[in-house]
């Protein structure tokens, strides 16, 4: 066995085996002689050796499994009612009909399978791209490491907003709360210290630990790695729980669609059945041409129309790298019609650079400005460059500085440290310079520092506000001498001197001004949540070009009422200096007006937004928090990219309703010509197999939709699944079918005489043709052809499915399939009827579109399974599954 210089080698069967109780009770050297670890860590051998016994610390596998995808496939309602129907054709001997059900079963079951695990291994290559980093002691320095390669006996730096990787023993922390809800249910953070607990301490009490999948709500430490994957805590519990993820407004409308037409199946199967038994029909005949009534108002293809929508949405968005963490967030993607999002990296190039430091008075000087800022962070002075790892961008900025190597903090000894936190919007350090001078310096929002300053100068406000009418962003820092202090608090944050400013810019994007219209074109309102200055975000927003109208910072939030600030966010454009509450609290307003939000954020402030949202958008380079919260992560932060997204959501919503509208409309039209004629003829007018054998045709030219155009119209504005106004097209549209269908019957016994065969062949075309034909007057609101041509895929499968079924009575199988051939008078009778029937329904179609209809807006529901689910999806890995827990 290896064994490095900061770690010894474990046994096998050992490695992982101390439980987070016992690591709780034990000190801090008794649990790192257990995992064979030492404070300085391990060395990278040793951590790739227990990797390999382990396994990756990982929950959820995103590798595409085809088994589960088929298994999703033959779960569907639809398909067990064609399997029942096929079983009873092949038992009563109707082998034709088992047949051709047979291959409805394959060609459904093909189809949806093919594109769903297209789209799977679509996400798969996606979710390979997407990284959650984390800070580990190997080889005794800091690295950043993927967290799926954490191992027990790790050490690893966490700071204020990360996700807690793994079960971790704490070895050092500064005012450390964690947010253990999750897991506890406790809805305050916990404080959390070095201290052992007493054994047999419940996992709310275990404070020298802290836990995979909560967060770290202030602080920062460094803790030691006792569990990963599904044997840590959070593990379990999201191994164990069947989380579901909530269904989407999509989802549902499928749903209610299903439920509808089910209502209308059984009613017609009903119906009919009973009405063939009081003719004295033979039973089996009776029961099968029911069940292909059943089976022929059904669209079969739904499914595999829906997922070849989504598989095509995926590869297109994969092409502008998104990822989408559900194939159906694409959906509510398009339904959204408000954005909220930061300005930080979405409307500015998110490339923060230190520009000057500006002394508030005399008494200061820009190069002590300067020094101050620096040592105003949590780094180790000796090696800022190391240590810089994981800090937020504005002290990244000030360290990479050309400034900062001549600054002389070396020197300095870094006593004590109060993290930022989102609340007070400061950090203060107490240090002690080599004179031996003891100081407290205060670094953060210049309105929090400067309101703990006493005789703030005179020419300190105008400087500020000079600073943001030129659009920088600002951080104010203070000082004052804490002789005899040995730690500090927030307490201590008072009877500050104000020192100066340190300026930063952050330049608008050079293409926002064009994604900004593009989001404008497609009816998104773009709303500003930052929290930086009013000055500095109306400057941006002016600069490109964006009608902002009001501006509400954080404290007028606080002084409205849940009904005031409704009426203020609706006009609002800006909130400037809110808190991560506050912005939760911003959406939760607009989605009570029925408003589809979606929320844009990269930082640890925006992952309470990030789920209160109808739709969570993030992007690669965020905090791993923000990740977790998003349904949606951009892999370059691009509100171009987010508008392409867009689009392609409503286009594959409009082409699905295409699909929907027409089944509807021909199927129930279709079968209720069948039922009628059913009990008025004397004969059947198709047998079952002849019904499915039509219904399988008209489908599988249906299969083009995904790849039809759209026209602009359909994706300026989002659209919703309303129930009642597909019920009113069936109703209207249906009747419009059955009269032609009537009209055919008449054709052909009073014109034509047919006998059975020829009166099924010439019904069997003509419900073909009508059926397929109607899809270029529905898939348009403008005139077909003239003013919307269909995509050359759609053309060609229609008129390729149309010419079939025109050929299959004069076939070699016609005899198989019970037809006669047709006399050439009636194709000339059927191109008439067909001219009629499609300008009938462009008529029809004109006067129902012309009358308004409400859209149908549903909230997207969060439970706890739902939350647990997608910080579970966090701890993923596309290569397996982590070992079941001991």
């Amino acid at each position: 066995m290896t064994t490095g210089v900061t770690g010894r080698a474990l046994a096998p069967e050992t490695v992982g085996s101390l439980s987070i109780e016992d690591a709780a009770a034990r000190g801090v050297d008794e649990v790192a002689a257990a995992l064979g670890s030492t404070p300085a860590g391990l060395t990278t051998a040793e951590a790739a050796r227990r990797l390999a016994v382990v396994g990756p610390n990982a929950l959820r596998t995103h590798k595409a499994n085809g088994w589960a995808v088929l298994g999703r496939q033959l779960r569907s309602p639809i398909l067990i009612l064609l399997v029942v129907t096929a079983g009873i054709s092949l038992f009563v001997g109707q082998t034709t009909d088992s047949i051709v059900i047979g291959v409805i079963v394959i060609v459904s079951v093909g189809l949806g399978f093919g594109n769903e695990y297209r789209a799977e291994r679509a996400s798969e290559a996606l979710h390979s791209n997407i990284a959650h980093r984390a800070i580990v002691i190997r080889d005794g320095s800091p690295t950043e490491v993927n967290v799926i390669d954490l191992v027990p006996g790790d050490v690893v730096r966490l700071a204020l907003g990360a996700v807690i990787p793994a079960d971790i023993r704490v070895i050092a922390c500064e005012d450390l709360l964690c947010e253990e809800g999750i897991l506890t249910g406790e809805s305050l953070p916990v404080e959390k210290s070095v201290a052992p607990v007493l054994a047999g301490a419940a996992l709310g009490d275990l404070t020298s630990c802290i836990f995979m999948g909560t967060i770290i709500h202030a602080g920062s430490c460094t803790g030691m790695v006792v569990a990963t994957g599904g044997r840590a805590e959070f593990g379990r519990i999201a191994m164990g729980l069947s989380t579901r993820q909530p269904q989407t407004e999509f989802q549902l409308g499928l749903s209610r669609f299903s439920v509808l037409l089910l209502e209308v199946a059984i009613a017609l199967t009903a119906l009919i059945f009973v009405a063939n038994l009081l003719l004295q029909r033979p039973l089996l005949e009776s029961l099968l041409f029911s069940l292909a009534i059943a089976v022929g108002i059904t669209p079969q293809l739904l499914p595999a129309v829906v997922s070849t929508s989504l598989a095509t949405g995926s590869r297109a968005l994969a092409r502008r790298r998104v990822l989408v963490k559900r194939l159906i967030c694409i959906e509510d993607l398009g339904d959204m019609d408000v954005l909220v999002t930061d300005k930080t990296g979405t409307l500015t190039e998110g490339r923060i650079g230190f520009t000057a430091a500006l002394p508030a008075d005399s008494g200061s000087t820009a190069r002590e400005v300067f020094r101050w800022g620096l040592l105003a962070t949590e780094v180790d002075y000796s090696r800022p460059q190391v240590s810089i790892l994981g800090q937020n961008p504005l002290d990244s900025a000030l360290w990479e500085s050309p400034d900062a190597a001549s600054a002389d903090v070396a020197t300095v000894t870094q006593i004590d440290v109060t993290p930022f936190d989102h609340q007070r919007r400061m950090t203060s350090v107490l240090v002690r310079e080599a004179t031996g001078q003891v100081l407290l310096v205060t670094k953060g929002s210049p309105e929090d520092v400067m309101a703990r300053c006493v005789n703030v100068p005179a020419g300190a406000q105008p400087l500020l506000d000079g600073q943001y009418d030129q659009g920088s962003r600002v951080v104010a820092v203070a000082t004052r001498v804490a002789t005899g202090l040995g730690s500090i608090s927030a307490a201590d944050e008072k009877d500050l001197t104000l020192a100066g400013f340190l300026v930063f810019v952050d330049p608008p994007k050079a293409n926002a001004r064009e994604s900004l219209a593009q989001l404008a074109a497609l009816g998104i309102t773009v709303k500003i949540a930052t929290g930086d200055n009013a000055k500095v975000a109306e400057k941006v927003c002016r600069d490109l070009g964006l009608e902002s109208g009001e501006t509400l910072t954080g404290a007028q939030i606080d002084a409205l009422s849940d009904a005031e600030l409704a009426d203020a966010v609706r006009r609002a454009g800006i909130f400037a200096r809110v808190s991560p509450e506050q912005k939760a609290r911003i959406i939760a307003q607009l989605r009570q007006q029925g408003r589809a939000v979606g929320f844009l954020g990269d930082g640890v402030n925006d992952a309470l937004a990030l789920h209160r949202a109808d739709l969570g958008i993030s992007v690669d380079s965020a905090t791993d928090v923000a990740k977790d919260a998003a349904d949606i992560i951009l892999l370059d932060k691009d509100l171009g990219v987010l508008a392409q997204g867009v689009m392609e959501g409503r286009r594959i919503f409009s082409n699905t309703i295409k699909y929907v509208l027409m089944g509807t409309s021909s199927n129930f039209g279709n079968m209720f010509s069948a039922s009628v004629a059913s009990v008025a003829l004397s004969f059947l007018p198709m047998l079952p197999g002849q019904i499915l054998l039509n219904n399988l045709l008209y489908d599988s030219s249906q299969l083009a939709i995904p790849g039809d155009r759209v026209d602009r119209e359909q994706l300026v504005a989002p659209s919703h699944w309303d129930i009642k106004f597909i019920r009113r097209f069936m109703l209207v549209f249906g009747p419009i079918s059955s009269l032609f269908d009537f009209a055919t019957f008449a054709l052909m016994l009073l014109v034509f005489h047919a006998a059975p065969g020829e009166f099924r062949a010439g019904w069997f075309i003509e419900s073909l043709a009508t059926q397929t034909l109607i899809i270029f007057a529905i898939r348009t609101r403008r005139v077909p052809f003239f003013r919307s041509r269909p995509s050359v895929g759609l053309l060609s499968a229609v008129l390729g499915v149309v010419a079939i079924g025109a050929y299959l009575p004069f076939s070699p199988i016609a005899a198989v399939l019970g037809f006669t051939p047709l006399p050439a008078p009636f194709f000339l009778a059927l191109v008439g009827m067909i001219l009629v029937y499609l300008v009938l329904v462009e008529l029809a179609k004109t006067w129902l579109f012309a009358r308004p209809r409400p859209a149908l807006v549903l909230p997207r529901a969060r439970g706890r399974a739902h939350r647990i689910s997608r910080r579970a999806a966090r701890f993923s890995s596309p290569e397996r599954l982590s070992p079941p827990r001991a």
